[in-house]
Protein backbone atom coordinates (compact mmCIF):
# COMPACT_ATOMS: atom_id res chain seq x y z
CA UNK A 1 0.00 0.00 0.00
CA UNK A 2 1.54 3.28 -0.99
CA UNK A 3 0.21 5.87 1.23
CA UNK A 4 2.23 8.60 -0.40
CA UNK A 5 0.82 8.13 -3.74
CA UNK A 6 -2.86 8.37 -2.51
CA UNK A 7 -2.32 11.78 -0.33
CA UNK A 8 -0.61 12.69 -4.07
CA UNK A 9 -3.62 11.79 -5.50
CA UNK A 10 -6.18 13.55 -3.16
CA UNK A 11 -3.99 16.68 -2.91
CA UNK A 12 -3.83 17.31 -6.49
CA UNK A 13 -7.62 16.33 -6.67
CA UNK A 14 -8.17 19.35 -3.84
CA UNK A 15 -6.42 21.90 -5.94
CA UNK A 16 -7.20 20.46 -9.75
CA UNK A 17 -9.52 21.81 -12.11
CA UNK A 18 -12.42 20.07 -10.63
CA UNK A 19 -12.32 21.70 -7.24
CA UNK A 20 -12.25 25.37 -8.91
CA UNK A 21 -15.72 24.25 -11.42
CA UNK A 22 -17.00 23.36 -7.93
CA UNK A 23 -15.83 26.27 -5.80
CA UNK A 24 -17.58 28.50 -9.02
CA UNK A 25 -20.60 26.66 -8.33
CA UNK A 26 -20.96 26.78 -4.83
CA UNK A 27 -20.01 30.80 -4.99
CA UNK A 28 -22.87 31.63 -7.05
CA UNK A 29 -24.76 29.31 -4.96
CA UNK A 30 -23.91 31.37 -1.36
CA UNK A 31 -25.00 34.45 -3.21
CA UNK A 32 -28.26 32.46 -3.74
CA UNK A 33 -29.06 30.65 -0.58
CA UNK A 34 -26.09 31.93 2.37
CA UNK A 35 -26.93 35.22 1.39
CA UNK A 36 -30.08 35.69 0.15
CA UNK A 37 -31.92 32.74 1.37
CA UNK A 38 -32.58 31.69 -2.06
CA UNK A 39 -33.16 27.88 -2.72
CA UNK A 40 -31.65 27.38 -5.70
CA UNK A 41 -31.86 23.30 -6.70
CA UNK A 42 -30.44 23.75 -10.88
CA UNK A 43 -27.32 25.84 -10.72
CA UNK A 44 -25.80 23.26 -12.81
CA UNK A 45 -28.47 24.92 -15.94
CA UNK A 46 -26.87 27.96 -15.43
CA UNK A 47 -23.34 26.12 -15.73
CA UNK A 48 -24.77 24.36 -18.87
CA UNK A 49 -25.50 27.28 -20.32
CA UNK A 50 -22.14 28.98 -20.05
CA UNK A 51 -20.49 25.97 -21.11
CA UNK A 52 -22.72 26.37 -24.45
CA UNK A 53 -22.63 29.83 -24.83
CA UNK A 54 -18.91 29.51 -25.34
CA UNK A 55 -19.60 26.00 -27.57
CA UNK A 56 -22.64 27.49 -30.12
CA UNK A 57 -20.91 30.48 -30.74
CA UNK A 58 -17.45 29.55 -31.79
CA UNK A 59 -18.18 26.14 -33.02
CA UNK A 60 -21.83 26.25 -34.68
CA UNK A 61 -21.54 29.87 -35.56
CA UNK A 62 -18.26 30.24 -36.20
CA UNK A 63 -17.57 33.75 -33.74
CA UNK A 64 -14.94 34.75 -32.02
CA UNK A 65 -13.87 33.24 -28.23
CA UNK A 66 -14.32 36.44 -26.17
CA UNK A 67 -17.94 36.78 -27.92
CA UNK A 68 -18.54 32.87 -26.61
CA UNK A 69 -17.68 33.72 -23.21
CA UNK A 70 -20.11 37.08 -23.07
CA UNK A 71 -22.78 34.55 -24.33
CA UNK A 72 -22.11 32.14 -21.78
CA UNK A 73 -22.83 35.03 -19.48
CA UNK A 74 -25.58 36.68 -20.71
CA UNK A 75 -27.60 33.20 -20.68
CA UNK A 76 -27.42 32.56 -17.40
CA UNK A 77 -28.67 36.09 -16.46
CA UNK A 78 -31.58 35.51 -18.73
CA UNK A 79 -32.23 32.09 -17.58
CA UNK A 80 -32.51 33.87 -13.76
CA UNK A 81 -34.96 36.46 -14.56
CA UNK A 82 -36.87 34.23 -16.42
CA UNK A 83 -37.00 31.89 -13.18
CA UNK A 84 -37.22 34.64 -11.40
CA UNK A 85 -39.92 36.63 -12.61
CA UNK A 86 -42.75 34.57 -11.88
CA UNK A 87 -41.06 32.50 -8.38
CA UNK A 88 -39.71 35.02 -6.36
CA UNK A 89 -42.65 37.11 -4.85
CA UNK A 90 -43.77 33.19 -3.89
CA UNK A 91 -42.21 30.88 -1.13
CA UNK A 92 -38.76 30.01 -1.52
CA UNK A 93 -39.91 26.08 -2.59
CA UNK A 94 -41.59 27.56 -5.62
CA UNK A 95 -38.35 28.65 -6.90
CA UNK A 96 -36.70 25.51 -6.13
CA UNK A 97 -38.94 23.05 -8.17
CA UNK A 98 -38.31 26.22 -11.24
CA UNK A 99 -34.46 25.89 -10.96
CA UNK A 100 -34.28 21.82 -10.89
CA UNK A 101 -36.72 21.49 -13.59
CA UNK A 102 -35.12 23.96 -15.77
CA UNK A 103 -32.21 22.87 -15.46
CA UNK A 104 -33.45 19.00 -16.42
CA UNK A 105 -35.17 19.98 -18.84
CA UNK A 106 -32.31 22.29 -20.61
CA UNK A 107 -30.47 19.11 -20.60
CA UNK A 108 -32.87 17.41 -22.48
CA UNK A 109 -33.63 19.73 -25.14
CA UNK A 110 -29.85 20.15 -26.05
CA UNK A 111 -29.18 16.24 -26.19
CA UNK A 112 -32.12 15.91 -28.02
CA UNK A 113 -31.70 15.27 -31.87
CA UNK A 114 -34.24 18.07 -32.96
CA UNK A 115 -31.07 19.86 -31.59
CA UNK A 116 -28.19 18.08 -32.88
CA UNK A 117 -27.03 20.87 -35.24
CA UNK A 118 -26.86 23.44 -33.20
CA UNK A 119 -25.55 21.44 -29.66
CA UNK A 120 -24.18 18.25 -31.20
CA UNK A 121 -27.19 15.99 -29.11
CA UNK A 122 -25.70 13.74 -27.40
CA UNK A 123 -22.39 13.96 -28.85
CA UNK A 124 -21.94 16.95 -27.72
CA UNK A 125 -19.37 20.00 -28.92
CA UNK A 126 -15.18 20.51 -29.22
CA UNK A 127 -12.90 22.73 -31.04
CA UNK A 128 -13.48 25.87 -29.43
CA UNK A 129 -10.31 25.97 -27.20
CA UNK A 130 -7.32 26.58 -29.19
CA UNK A 131 -7.54 30.31 -28.36
CA UNK A 132 -7.54 29.46 -24.57
CA UNK A 133 -4.73 26.88 -24.71
CA UNK A 134 -2.78 28.99 -26.81
CA UNK A 135 -2.61 31.73 -24.07
CA UNK A 136 -0.90 28.98 -22.13
CA UNK A 137 2.87 29.73 -21.15
CA UNK A 138 3.18 26.11 -20.61
CA UNK A 139 3.70 23.07 -22.74
CA UNK A 140 0.13 21.19 -23.51
CA UNK A 141 2.10 17.37 -23.78
CA UNK A 142 4.54 18.14 -20.53
CA UNK A 143 4.02 17.22 -16.94
CA UNK A 144 5.08 19.54 -14.14
CA UNK A 145 6.07 18.75 -10.87
CA UNK A 146 4.22 21.18 -8.09
CA UNK A 147 4.77 19.96 -4.54
CA UNK A 148 5.14 16.51 -5.57
CA UNK A 149 2.01 16.48 -7.79
CA UNK A 150 2.42 16.37 -11.52
CA UNK A 151 -0.03 18.19 -14.01
CA UNK A 152 0.01 18.24 -17.68
CA UNK A 153 0.38 21.82 -18.62
CA UNK A 154 -2.69 22.51 -19.92
CA UNK A 155 -4.14 21.64 -16.95
CA UNK A 156 -1.85 23.87 -15.20
CA UNK A 157 -2.82 26.71 -17.14
CA UNK A 158 -6.33 26.10 -16.15
CA UNK A 159 -5.74 25.87 -12.48
CA UNK A 160 -3.92 29.44 -12.76
CA UNK A 161 -6.46 30.90 -14.38
CA UNK A 162 -9.32 29.16 -12.50
CA UNK A 163 -7.44 30.08 -9.08
CA UNK A 164 -7.74 33.47 -10.19
CA UNK A 165 -11.11 33.74 -11.22
CA UNK A 166 -12.01 32.26 -7.65
CA UNK A 167 -9.90 34.68 -5.99
CA UNK A 168 -11.11 37.60 -7.64
CA UNK A 169 -14.95 36.66 -6.93
CA UNK A 170 -14.26 36.04 -3.28
CA UNK A 171 -12.97 39.35 -3.36
CA UNK A 172 -16.52 40.28 -4.86
CA UNK A 173 -18.20 38.67 -2.53
CA UNK A 174 -16.52 40.46 0.53
CA UNK A 175 -17.34 43.77 -1.08
CA UNK A 176 -20.80 42.97 -2.02
CA UNK A 177 -21.61 41.33 1.47
CA UNK A 178 -20.18 44.16 3.79
CA UNK A 179 -22.04 46.73 1.22
CA UNK A 180 -25.52 48.18 2.16
CA UNK A 181 -27.01 45.95 -0.40
CA UNK A 182 -25.50 43.02 1.26
CA UNK A 183 -26.59 44.21 4.19
CA UNK A 184 -30.19 44.35 3.07
CA UNK A 185 -30.00 40.85 1.22
CA UNK A 186 -29.40 39.42 4.37
CA UNK A 187 -31.81 41.72 5.85
CA UNK A 188 -34.24 39.81 3.00
CA UNK A 189 -32.73 36.51 3.86
CA UNK A 190 -33.73 36.50 7.77
CA UNK A 191 -36.87 38.23 7.86
CA UNK A 192 -38.88 39.58 4.23
CA UNK A 193 -41.73 41.53 5.92
CA UNK A 194 -39.21 43.49 8.10
CA UNK A 195 -36.93 44.36 4.98
CA UNK A 196 -40.61 45.66 3.48
CA UNK A 197 -41.69 47.49 6.34
CA UNK A 198 -38.11 49.28 6.00
CA UNK A 199 -39.12 50.07 2.43
CA UNK A 200 -36.78 48.10 0.40
CA UNK A 201 -38.23 45.95 -2.70
CA UNK A 202 -37.68 42.66 -1.30
CA UNK A 203 -38.62 41.12 -5.54
CA UNK A 204 -35.62 43.19 -6.85
CA UNK A 205 -32.98 42.47 -4.57
CA UNK A 206 -33.83 38.73 -4.84
CA UNK A 207 -33.64 39.23 -8.78
CA UNK A 208 -30.12 40.83 -8.54
CA UNK A 209 -29.09 38.01 -6.43
CA UNK A 210 -30.49 35.38 -8.32
CA UNK A 211 -28.86 36.89 -11.98
CA UNK A 212 -25.46 37.15 -10.44
CA UNK A 213 -25.30 33.85 -8.72
CA UNK A 214 -26.06 32.79 -12.04
CA UNK A 215 -23.89 34.54 -13.92
CA UNK A 216 -21.35 33.11 -11.59
CA UNK A 217 -22.26 29.57 -12.26
CA UNK A 218 -22.38 30.04 -15.91
CA UNK A 219 -18.82 31.29 -15.10
CA UNK A 220 -17.64 27.75 -13.95
CA UNK A 221 -19.56 26.27 -17.06
CA UNK A 222 -17.37 28.47 -19.02
CA UNK A 223 -14.09 27.68 -16.90
CA UNK A 224 -15.49 23.61 -17.33
CA UNK A 225 -16.05 23.71 -21.15
CA UNK A 226 -12.50 25.58 -21.75
CA UNK A 227 -10.55 23.02 -19.43
CA UNK A 228 -11.64 19.76 -20.55
CA UNK A 229 -12.30 21.67 -24.46
CA UNK A 230 -15.29 19.65 -24.94
CA UNK A 231 -18.87 20.01 -23.70
CA UNK A 232 -21.48 17.04 -23.71
CA UNK A 233 -24.84 17.36 -22.16
CA UNK A 234 -24.89 14.26 -19.52
CA UNK A 235 -22.57 15.58 -17.37
CA UNK A 236 -24.72 18.63 -16.56
CA UNK A 237 -26.94 16.58 -14.66
CA UNK A 238 -28.92 17.40 -11.46
CA UNK A 239 -26.55 16.08 -8.96
CA UNK A 240 -23.72 18.33 -10.00
CA UNK A 241 -25.99 21.07 -8.20
CA UNK A 242 -26.25 18.67 -4.81
CA UNK A 243 -22.87 18.08 -4.99
CA UNK A 244 -22.03 22.28 -5.15
CA UNK A 245 -24.38 22.10 -2.01
CA UNK A 246 -22.08 19.78 -0.34
CA UNK A 247 -19.35 21.81 -1.18
CA UNK A 248 -21.31 25.10 0.37
CA UNK A 249 -22.46 23.21 3.60
CA UNK A 250 -19.14 21.21 4.43
CA UNK A 251 -17.32 25.19 4.01
CA UNK A 252 -19.79 27.03 5.29
CA UNK A 253 -22.96 29.61 3.56
CA UNK A 254 -22.86 33.00 4.04
CA UNK A 255 -18.85 32.95 4.57
CA UNK A 256 -16.34 34.51 1.66
CA UNK A 257 -14.34 31.62 1.89
CA UNK A 258 -16.45 28.91 2.72
CA UNK A 259 -17.56 27.61 -0.67
CA UNK A 260 -14.00 27.29 -1.83
CA UNK A 261 -12.37 25.69 1.07
CA UNK A 262 -15.93 23.12 0.89
CA UNK A 263 -15.08 22.69 -2.95
CA UNK A 264 -11.15 21.55 -1.84
CA UNK A 265 -12.50 19.06 1.03
CA UNK A 266 -15.25 17.86 -0.72
CA UNK A 267 -12.59 16.39 -3.25
CA UNK A 268 -9.87 15.42 -1.28
CA UNK A 269 -12.29 13.43 0.89
CA UNK A 270 -14.09 11.83 -2.34
CA UNK A 271 -10.79 11.32 -3.88
CA UNK A 272 -8.77 9.59 -0.65
CA UNK A 273 -11.23 6.81 0.40
CA UNK A 274 -11.20 5.98 -3.87
CA UNK A 275 -7.67 6.01 -4.42
CA UNK A 276 -7.24 3.92 -1.11
CA UNK A 277 -9.56 1.39 -1.94
CA UNK A 278 -7.88 1.03 -5.34
CA UNK A 279 -5.12 0.48 -4.13
CA UNK A 280 -6.28 -2.11 -1.50
CA UNK A 281 -8.30 -4.42 -4.45
CA UNK A 282 -5.55 -4.30 -6.63
CA UNK A 283 -2.52 -7.25 -7.75
CA UNK A 284 -2.78 -10.45 -6.80
CA UNK A 285 -3.77 -10.74 -3.13
CA UNK A 286 -5.88 -7.83 -2.85
CA UNK A 287 -6.63 -6.59 0.83
CA UNK A 288 -9.85 -5.82 0.39
CA UNK A 289 -12.43 -8.19 -1.85
CA UNK A 290 -14.81 -5.10 -3.56
CA UNK A 291 -15.49 -4.58 -7.32
CA UNK A 292 -14.42 -1.48 -9.41
CA UNK A 293 -17.73 -0.17 -9.24
CA UNK A 294 -18.41 -1.06 -5.61
CA UNK A 295 -15.30 1.09 -4.69
CA UNK A 296 -16.84 4.20 -6.75
CA UNK A 297 -19.90 3.89 -4.68
CA UNK A 298 -18.61 3.37 -1.26
CA UNK A 299 -16.63 7.27 -1.75
CA UNK A 300 -19.98 8.54 -2.42
CA UNK A 301 -21.48 6.99 1.20
CA UNK A 302 -18.79 7.99 2.54
CA UNK A 303 -18.70 11.52 2.23
CA UNK A 304 -22.69 11.39 2.71
CA UNK A 305 -22.26 10.26 6.06
CA UNK A 306 -19.51 12.79 7.03
CA UNK A 307 -22.23 15.51 5.54
CA UNK A 308 -24.68 14.16 7.50
CA UNK A 309 -22.81 13.86 10.75
CA UNK A 310 -21.50 17.43 10.01
CA UNK A 311 -25.27 18.79 9.66
CA UNK A 312 -26.00 17.29 13.34
CA UNK A 313 -23.29 18.64 14.75
CA UNK A 314 -22.11 21.65 13.27
CA UNK A 315 -25.12 22.74 10.64
CA UNK A 316 -23.38 25.80 9.72
CA UNK A 317 -20.18 24.83 8.48
CA UNK A 318 -16.40 24.76 9.18
CA UNK A 319 -16.28 28.57 8.68
CA UNK A 320 -19.80 29.20 9.52
CA UNK A 321 -21.90 30.92 12.03
CA UNK A 322 -25.17 28.98 13.02
CA UNK A 323 -27.55 32.27 12.62
CA UNK A 324 -26.04 33.22 9.09
CA UNK A 325 -28.24 29.70 7.80
CA UNK A 326 -31.64 30.82 9.33
CA UNK A 327 -33.50 31.46 6.69
CA UNK A 328 -36.94 33.16 6.61
CA UNK A 329 -39.13 30.91 3.73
Amino acid sequence: MDLLAVLQVSFAQMIGPSAIFYALLAIGLNLHFGYAGLLNFGQIGFALLGGYGVGIMTVTYGQPLWVGVLVGLALPALLALLLGIPTLRLRADYLAIATIAAAEILRLVFRSTASDSVTGSTRGLWGFAGPFTAWSPFDSGKQYNLLGMRFYGDDLWAMVVGWTLVLVLCGVVYLLSHSPWGRVLKAVREDEDAARALGKNVFVYKMQALVLGGMIGGLGGIFNALQTKSINPDFYSTAQTFFAFGALILGGAATVFGPVLGAMLFWFILTLPDAFLRQAISGPDPLISLTEQQVGAMRFVLLGILIAVMMVFRPQGILGSKREVQLDA
